[in-house]
């Protein structure tokens, strides 16, 4: 992507600053609750994409359109994989560990549906900087 202009430039960093946000506080002024599913070699290897179809699957079989899931990298967190995390508009992301394709669905039904977290299957991940 060739960046032609300071305006275009600053337009990108404001929009990447947004997805930052959103993640490490839950502020967002999207509608959407964003399910995240870390698919990164360590997250495929533990059984993510098994855990992503069956969230996909759900929230289809729901008809929810309000909500996205999305593939993501990484978070460093590799011994709990796989990763969920779920960003619902201005509430604190929570963050699962070793979800299987079952508790993926359960997460859908409980958390995203009825507004329950599962505290049983919440990690510790704050990503605050200082």
């Amino acid at each position: 992507m060739q960046i032609k202009s300071l305006d275009e430039l600053k337009k990108i960093r404001e929009n990447s600053l947004k997805k930052v946000n959103l993640r490490q506080t839950g502020e967002s002024d999207s509608p959407h609750t964003e399910i995240l599913v870390g698919m990164s070699t360590c997250g495929i290897a533990s059984g993510a994409r098994e855990t992503l179809n069956a969230l996909v699957e759900e929230v289809n079989n729901n008809n929810l359109m309000d909500v996205k899931v999305i593939q993501v990298g990484c978070i460093g967190l590799c011994h709990s994989e796989p990763i969920v995390q779920v960003n619902r508009p201005n509430e604190k992301p929570v963050v699962y560990g070793k979800i299987d394709a079952q508790t993926g669905r359960e997460i859908i039904k409980e958390h995203i549906i009825n507004g329950k977290v599962l505290d049983q299957y919440v990690i510790d991940a704050d990503f605050a900087r200082p």
